[in-house]
């Protein structure tokens, strides 16, 4: 058992700690250990994940458009594509820190990134690429669209594309970075997980990276609230039901 814990721990690259070490085991071999033994066992061995950096606030512009807070931090759903979150977040690259740009839209049921987008600048280019990207995935989809009040989503051109796509659109509170919980959570995920354990010499190399993290993200790396399934494998369950 020790050597298996050992194995699941460095094919997740020493992300994952006692939790989800016991979540994959069980899930492997079908068993329900108490979550306390992996504990133990982790100790034994010496194994220790990574600890989440907490993430810089960015200071907003003047909105052109605002919309009410719909969402209200229900953070559950009932079905898939009926509530999607998105956001900006911010990483470095090179010698001289030169900055890139992910941006990605979550689904609040399957907890999968519908789509992303990598860019140079911080620009409604960038935005309205992911959303494009996600309506082409989903093109009958309808959710409620929730955001920050980043420049990009209170733009009348966004709004426009939420209208024509039938989408409600829902937004944080000013300064309230928890309004934003599950993207928070995933910014979390892809930084402790990935990008704060290597280092990128070029935009190239980290837009692999990246791409490589979303896709063990969705199709590899399990979770406990999805019934210890990754979530692509999850949101295959739920349209198939």
């Amino acid at each position: 058992m020790l050597h298996d814990i050992s194995m699941i721990y460095a094919e997740h690259n020493g992300t994952y700690g006692y939790r989800r070490i016991a979540d994959e085991y069980n899930a492997i071999h079908e068993k329900k250990y108490n979550r306390k033994r992996f504990y133990r066992l982790a100790h034994i061995v010496g194994l220790l994940a990574v600890i989440r950096r907490k993430r810089p606030a960015y200071q907003r512009s003047t909105p052109e458009v605002t919309a009410e807070n719909i969402l209200n931090r229900e953070f559950t759903a009932n079905t898939v594509n009926e509530k999607w979150c998105t956001d900006v977040t911010e990483m470095k690259y090179g010698s001289e820190g030169e900055k890139a740009y992910l941006s990605a839209i979550l689904d609040l049921k399957g907890r999968d990134i519908v789509s992303f987008a990598i860019g140079k600048s911080n620009n409604n280019q960038l935005v309205f690429e992911t959303f494009d990207l996600a309506v082409q995935k989903y093109p009958d989809a309808h959710p409620l669209f929730y955001s920050d009040r980043g420049f990009q989503y209170t733009s009348r051109s966004f709004k426009e594309k939420l209208n024509k796509q039938g989408m409600q659109q829902s937004m944080s509170r000013v300064g309230r970075c928890i309004d934003n919980g599950p993207m928070e959570g995933f910014w979390g995920i892809l930084k402790c997980e990935m990008y704060y354990l290597n280092r990128f010499e070029t935009y190239e190399a980290l837009v692999s990276a990246v791409e490589q993290f979303i896709h063990y993200y969705n199709h590899q790396r399990r979770q406990h609230k999805l019934n210890c399934l990754p979530p692509a494998t999850y949101r295959s369950l739920l349209e198939a039901a």
